[in-house]
């Protein structure tokens, strides 16, 4: 029961990384980006250029994620100034056709870059072998994507409801229109959140890098369970997305505990409980 947990919370904590990013886009912008998986991916092929086979060590493998973030985010950037902006004020229709035109193209090109073949990164050193915990024997790289994924919330909430910016991003989201006749820069604004957004994807696909295996289908895995993490925990709300994250890890470790045959189908179940019982999600929906 204890191996199955650490794996449910792992799993958990790396559907967060991926979701992070996708509700924060959802919070300013009110876009469900499509893209976002592909960028995930991105961020992971990026990694793995950069440490081959194996990272030197685990900071070798933070700030490698880090650049591919960083990388990621400028491409975003690129997204908003050539496709989203363009689209600012329409029907949000287009902007779900305009971010699935942006991922096919991302996919694209990740396959004409990389190729299709599979490819796979062991852990760093000190991260590739397991401790005992009560008996049970642990990856330690669980142990560092469950750190991981706490790490990126408190300081995401941290910046989103205690810092001046994320007090700005907050203000942008609820009225755009009167922040700007306050003095403040919305679009520049906009702009700084939607890189955020991507950067986020993309610093999730590096970390999450050892645990995966590289193929053109690795945003698909993650994307979906990211939509139903912000459905569940409240569309645009970083805390219920993390809340979500937590309590689908739940799920998944009884569903895998209990009915191993069926695996993967509680999760959706509990999804429709969870919409029955708080159709705007668990925290309610509310802009960041």
């Amino acid at each position: 029961m204890l191996f199955t947990l650490i794996n449910s919370l792992t799993l958990g904590m790396a559907v967060f990384l991926v979701a992070a990013g996708l509700t924060l886009i959802f919070g300013i912008m009110r876009i469900l980006n499509f893209a976002h998986g592909a960028f995930f991916m991105l961020g992971a092929y990026l990694t793995s250029t950069m440490v081959q086979d194996m990272p030197g060590s685990v900071w070798i493998l933070i700030g490698t994620a880090l650049v591919a973030g960083v990388i990621v985010g400028l491409f975003g950037l690129a997204v908003q100034h050539f496709v989203l902006s363009k689209l600012d004020g329409i029907d949000e229709h287009f902007m779900l056709i305009a971010t699935y035109a942006v991922m096919l193209m991302t996919v694209g090109g990740i396959k004409s870059v990389w190729g299709l073949e599979f490819h796979s990164v062991d852990p760093p050193p000190g991260l590739d072998l397991g401790v005992d915990i009560f008996g049970t024997f642990v990856p330690s790289f669980s142990l560092f994507i469950i750190c991981a994924g706490g790490v990126v919330f408190l300081i995401l909430d941290y910046v989103i409801h205690r810092s001046w910016a994320g007090k700005l991003a907050v203000a942008i989201a609820r009225d755009n229109w009167t922040t700007n006749l306050m003095g403040v820069n919305g679009p520049l604004g906009t702009k700084i959140v939607v890189a955020a957004s991507f950067a986020l994807a993309g610093l999730a696909g590096g970390l999450l890098l050892p645990n995966q295996t590289l193929s053109p289908a690795l945003g698909d895995t993650f994307l979906l369970m990211a939509f139903i993490t912000i459905v569940i925990g409240g569309l645009g709300n970083i805390r219920g997305a993390f809340v979500a994250a937590l309590i689908i890890a739940v799920i998944d470790g009884l569903n895998t505990y209990f009915l191993p045959s069926f695996p993967g189908v509680i999760i959706y179940v509990g999804m429709v409980a969870c919409l029955l019982l708080w159709p705007n999600g668990i925290l309610g929906e509310s802009r960041l």
